[in-house]
C-alpha cells in the first residue's frame, strides 16, 4: 500500500509540473458517496432474530468515491466502511473499513491503460465479468493490469491479468488464484444501405488453482469413496466463447456459446466432480413502429434461449455461494418491480439449467399498450429427479394493459401467476412446489406541474410457503425535492412451510417512506419491515432474512 501512494504522488507531482507549461489541461475532481444506516428492531415473529438484532441493533455501510482526471490521466480511489453491517452475509454481522478501489489510468493514442482495481465483462458476461452491486454486497474487481486497443472503428481489443477481489471474510484483500483473459470485438457494416450489420467477437480466460487449493481438493477427493474419486485435478481452467449481434432493419439476432474446460465443481449433494461445461445463449428480438392506417401502432417482441451444463465457474471449489464468481450468468425471467410480483423470483442454477422467456408488447395506440411474457425453466437430467428426469424450477405467465387517460392520468391493471421450486431455490428439502396467482393495478394522478399521487396494489393467492398476501402502496411524490409513501404487506391467509420459525397468523409488513433531495444529494428516511425471501439485483439472487427496523440512506454527486 505505501508503494502503491508513493506511485500516485509521484503521478500528481509530474503532472503537476507539466500543468504549469499546459495551460490548456486542467485537474477535474468528481465523484460520489452512499451511506446506508440501519436501526435494527429485532422482531421474532417475522424472524427478523440474527446476530445484528440480537447484539449491535445498530450498522452502517458507507462508501467515498472520488475521480481525479488531469488529460489522458485518470485516478480514482474508493474508501469502503462496514460497521456491524449485515449486507455481506444476512446472518452474522462485518465490521471492517479501508481502501476498497483504486486506480490509475491513462490513454496513450489508441491505447489504454490501466493499472489496480477495475470493473470489465467480456460479451454478456458468460466467461468473465467484473462488477460491483453493493445493494447486496457483490463487488467482484479484479485487481491487475488491463489493456484496451481500439483499431479505428472495425476492431476492439482487451485483456487483464490479475487477482480477484476477496470474499466477505476479506473484503478488503484478494484470492490467491490468478486470472488472465483476452477479447476480441469486430464491427463489419456489411450492407450500409441495408441496414445490415455484424458485430462478432470472442473471448478467453484462465483461472490457475493456487497450491493450498490444489492440496485441500486432493485431501477431500482421497476421502472419497472410490467410485467418486477422480485422479486429474487440473491446477488451470480455460473457458472460452464465440459470439455474434446481427442487426437487420428492425431484427436483432444475437447467440453465444461457452464452454469450460475440466473444473471442479460441487454436485447438489457437495461432492466435487471434475467435468467441463457449456453455456448456450440466444436473443431474436423485433420492433416496428407506425402501424395501422393511422400509424399509431406499434410492436416489439424478444425470445430468448438459454441452457446451462454445469458452469459455475468460480475463483476456486471452497467459496461460499455469493463469493468468488467469475461469470454472469443472469436469470432468463422477466425481472419485477412491484413488491408482490417479485416476491418469487428464478434464482439461475449454474450446475444446470435450460429455459427460455418471450416476451410482446403490443402498442394499440399512442395511449394503450398491451405487454405479455411467458417464461418456462427445467433442470437438466442429471441433477433432475431421482430417475434422471428433469423437473420444473420455474414458469411465470404476466399479462398487462397501460392506458393513459389523460394528460394528467394514467393506468396499469393486468395478472401474473407462477410455479416456483422452493425446495431447489431455497434449499427446504420436501416443501411443496409455489403455485400464485396475482392480479396488481397501479394509477397515477398528476394533478399538476409538481405534484403527483400514485397507488398500486397486488394480491397474491397461494396455498404454498408463507400463504397468500396484499399489498399497497400510496406515494406522494413533489418534484424536484420531496417524496413520500406509505404501504403495507399484508399476510391475510397465512401458510407454513415445514420447518417454518413464523406462527402461522396474520402478519402485517407496514413501510413508511420519506425522500429530500437538494442538489446532487438525495437523503431518505425509512421504517421497514421485510419479509424473508430471495432477493435479486442484477441477476444475482441471495435468500435473505426479513428486515425490521429503521433506514436512513444518503447518495450523494460531486
Amino acid at each position: 500500500m505505501k508503494k502503491l501512494i508513493l506511485i500516485l504522488l509521484s503521478c500528481f507531482f509530474l503532472n503537476t509540473v507539466n500543468a504549469q507549461t499546459e495551460e490548456t489541461k486542467k485537474w477535474v475532481l468528481t465523484g460520489n458517496f452512499q451511506s446506508n444506516t440501519s436501526f435494527f428492531d429485532k422482531d421474532t415473529l417475522i424472524g427478523a432474530n440474527t446476530t445484528v438484532y440480537k447484539k449491535q441493533k445498530s450498522g452502517n455501510e458507507s462508501w467515498l468515491f472520488a475521480k481525479l482526471n488531469y488529460g489522458d490521466w485518470n485516478f480514482s480511489m474508493r474508501y469502503d466502511l462496514f460497521n456491524n453491517s449485515a449486507l455481506l452475509n444476512p446472518q452474522a454481522s462485518y465490521t471492517n473499513q479501508g481502501l476498497g478501489f483504486f486506480q490509475i489510468n491513462k490513454k496513450v493514442e489508441g491505447l489504454d491503460i490501466t493499472a489496480g482495481y477495475f470493473y470489465d465483462q467480456f460479451a454478456s458476461g458468460t466467461i468473465f465479468r467484473a462488477y460491483e452491486d453493493r445493494n447486496i454486497g457483490i463487488d467482484y474487481a479484479v485487481r491487475g493490469v488491463r489493456l484496451k486497443y481500439d483499431i479505428g472503428n472495425v476492431a476492439h481489443l482487451k485483456a487483464f491479468t490479475g487477482q480477484q477481489k476477496g470474499n466477505i471474510n476479506n473484503r478488503f484483500g484478494t484470492f490467491p488464484e490468478r486470472i488472465q483473459g483476452f477479447n476480441a470485438e469486430f464491427d463489419l457494416r456489411l450492407g450500409k444501405k441495408k441496414g445490415l450489420s455484424l458485430q462478432p467477437g470472442a473471448s478467453v480466460v484462465n483461472r490457475t488453482l493456487d497450491e493450498s487449493t490444489m492440496s485441500n481438493a486432493a485431501s477431500e477427493i482421497q476421502g472419497y469413496i472410490p467410485a467418486l474419486r477422480f485422479n486429474d485435478p487440473k491446477y488451470n481452467t480455460f473457458a472460452i466463447n464465440a459470439y455474434a449481434t446481427a442487426n437487420y432493419k428492425g431484427f436483432t439476432l444475437y447467440g453465444e456459446y461457452s464452454h469450460k474446460t475440466k473444473d471442479m465443481i460441487r454436485d447438489l449433494s457437495g461432492i466435487l466432480n471434475n467435468v467441463p461445461g457449456d453455456v448456450y445463449l440466444g436473443i431474436l428480438s423485433y420492433g416496428k413502429n407506425r402501424l395501422g392506417k393511422k400509424k399509431q401502432m406499434s410492436i416489439g417482441a424478444t425470445v430468448q434461449y438459454k441452457k446451462i451444463d454445469r458452469f459455475g465457474f468460480r475463483i476456486n471449489p471452497y467459496v461460499s455461494q455469493l463469493d468468488g464468481l467469475l461469470t454472469y450468468l443472469p436469470s432468463i425471467t422477466r425481472a419485477n418491480t412491484f413488491r408482490l410480483l417479485a416476491r418469487y423470483t428464478s434464482v439461475v442454477q449454474t450446475l444446470g439449467e435450460q429455459g427460455f422467456n418471450g416476451d410482446v408488447i403490443i402498442g394499440l395506440s399512442k395511449k394503450t399498450k398491451v405487454n405479455l411474457n411467458y417464461s418456462h425453466v427445467n433442470s437438466l437430467g442429471f441433477n433432475g429427479d431421482s430417475s434422471g428426469n428433469p423437473i420444473k424450477l420455474f414458469r411465470e405467465a404476466i399479462f398487462n394493459i397501460q392506458h393513459k387517460f389523460s394528460r394528467k392520468l394514467k393506468g396499469k391493471i393486468g395478472f401474473q401467476t407462477i410455479q416456483y421450486n422452493q425446495e431447489r431455490y431455497e434449499i427446504k428439502p420436501g416443501v411443496a412446489l409455489v403455485e400464485t396467482l396475482t392480479p396488481f393495478m397501479e394509477i397515477t394522478w398528476k394533478y399538476n406541474r409538481k405534484e403527483s399521487i400514485r397507488f398500486e396494489c397486488q394480491v397474491l393467492e397461494t396455498k404454498q410457503d408463507l400463504g397468500s398476501f396484499i399489498n399497497a402502496v400510496l406515494e406522494w411524490n413533489i418534484a424536484p425535492k420531496y417524496s413520500f409513501s406509505v404501504s403495507n404487506m399484508i399476510n391475510h391467509k397465512p401458510e407454513r412451510f415445514k420447518g417454518s420459525s413464523i406462527p402461522k397468523q396474520v402478519i402485517n409488513y407496514p413501510t413508511v417512506f420519506a425522500s429530500y433531495t437538494h442538489h446532487a444529494s438525495v437523503y431518505t428516511l425509512a421504517y421497514i419491515k421485510q419479509v424473508q425471501g430471495v432477493n435479486c439485483t442484477g441477476g444475482i439472487c441471495r435468500v435473505e432474512p426479513a428486515f425490521s427496523g429503521v433506514r436512513f440512506t444518503i447518495t450523494s454527486n460531486f
